[in-house]
């Protein structure tokens, strides 16, 4: 039985071989590095995103990627000229509804903006 419970115990420990976690609004994102059969390294990112229902219960998708030593590399300098590309067209801001108050769509050549406006001047004989 403590000889099981060893073994669970060392399987645990090379599954949390190295862990770090980020915060982003309804999403988490999960970086593991954790052990092949063969006690090499990999690593795992999760993102979690957090759905609340109606009735105040909630659920979490999420989603997994398994990377390998053998494309570290390749992922690596993908990730950064991706990502080098968005900050250099597009800035660090984030531009979206969800994180500006003030954001307007476009729809054709008239701008909408994303609140709705306040209608206290209204005259009842325009109706």
């Amino acid at each position: 039985m403590i000889e099981r419970i060893m073994r669970e115990n060392d399987m645990l420990e090379k599954e949390e071989i190295f862990s770090k976690v980020l915060r982003a609004g309804r999403r988490t994102y999960f970086f593991d590095v954790r052990a092949t059969k063969a006690d090499d390294y990999y690593i795992t990112i999760t993102e979690s995103k957090k759905f609340t229902e109606e009735d105040g219960s909630f659920h979490f998708k999420k989603h997994k990627i398994y990377l390998y030593k053998e494309d570290f590399s390749a992922f690596a300098e993908i990730l950064e000229e991706m990502t080098s590309y968005v900050l250099n067209h597009k800035g660090e801001e984030v531009i979206s509804e969800r994180h500006q108050k003030d954001f307007k769509k476009e729809y054709g050549s008239e701008k909408v903006e994303s609140q709705r406006s306040s209608f206290t001047d209204i005259d009842f004989d325009d109706i």
